[in-house]
């Protein structure tokens, strides 16, 4: 379970970024949190693996409050979670398949037998194992994001995956096979199900995947619900969002 309690943050002279903000979320929960640029959506996944802290409330992971433990402290946690980054943050200097084993290298004790089939079978999954020796600069967009999604997915199996902006850039018909790999990889029936929180301003990715939404304004969650609470809420701006809705389904 994740559980945000009364969590605010501000950064630069007293911005507020979130306002006492308050959820709870199953690990197996396929959630999209939306909002304007800058509306503190990212901030939350970054709080919710310590890598900010907020200036007051707790934020519990399985019931352990995470807001005063230390790094090492903090690695346990974050082994709970896989986090794609927005545009993939792969490194420039390596290849795809030092990419994706990084992780291997760095903090397991396996063979380089082993680490290169289970390279390998990651890069199948995701339909992208013939890029195997390519670099970051030869890939294209697509590509990027399945090796960032591997690279994320390596080392550990992890409860939740953390999406940030995983479609931000990318042609429709790339987004589209991106919302299919997500939903590819959350398949299963809670709660051993993995879940998946994704960061989005695409409204029409959002609803591909997503069976919880919840949306930022002005640094407070002004909605938490499923899509059908979205389609008939009574706000005025939600409203306008949810004629977005409408018009994105006509296409899906």
């Amino acid at each position: 379970m994740i559980e945000f309690q009364n969590v605010s943050l501000s950064f630069n002279n007293n911005h507020a970024v979130l306002n006492d903000i308050s959820f709870k979320a199953h690990f197996y929960e396929k959630i999209a949190i939306l909002g304007m640029s800058g509306g503190g959506k990212t901030t939350l996944l970054r709080l919710m693996l310590g890598l900010v802290r907020p200036d007051s409330g707790k934020i519990l992971i399985d019931g352990q409050d995470i807001v005063t433990l230390s790094e090492s402290e903090l690695r346990d946690i974050r082994m709970k979670f896989s986090i794609v980054f927005q545009e993939g943050a792969l490194f420039d200097s390596l290849n795809v398949r030092e990419n994706v084993v990084f992780f291997f290298r760095e903090y397991s004790s396996l063979s380089e037998e082993e680490i290169e089939k289970k390279a390998r079978e990651l890069l199948g999954k995701l339909g992208i194992e013939e890029a195997i020796d390519l670099m970051p600069e030869e890939l294209s967009g697509g590509m990027k994001r399945r090796v960032a999604i591997a690279r994320a997915l390596a080392g550990c199996n992890p409860r939740m995956v953390l999406y940030d902006e995983a479609t931000s850039g990318l042609d429709p018909l790339t987004a589209d096979n991106i919302c299919s790999l997500i939903n590819d990889l959350a398949k299963g029936e809670p709660p051993e199900r993995t879940g998946f929180i994704i960061v989005t301003h695409k409204v029409t990715d959002a609803i591909k995947v997503a069976e919880r939404f919840i949306y930022l304004r002005s640094a407070e969650i002004a909605f938490d619900g499923d899509i059908s609470a979205l389609r008939n809420t009574e706000d005025p701006e939600l409203r306008s969002f949810t004629e977005e809705l409408h018009i994105a389904e006509k296409y899906i």
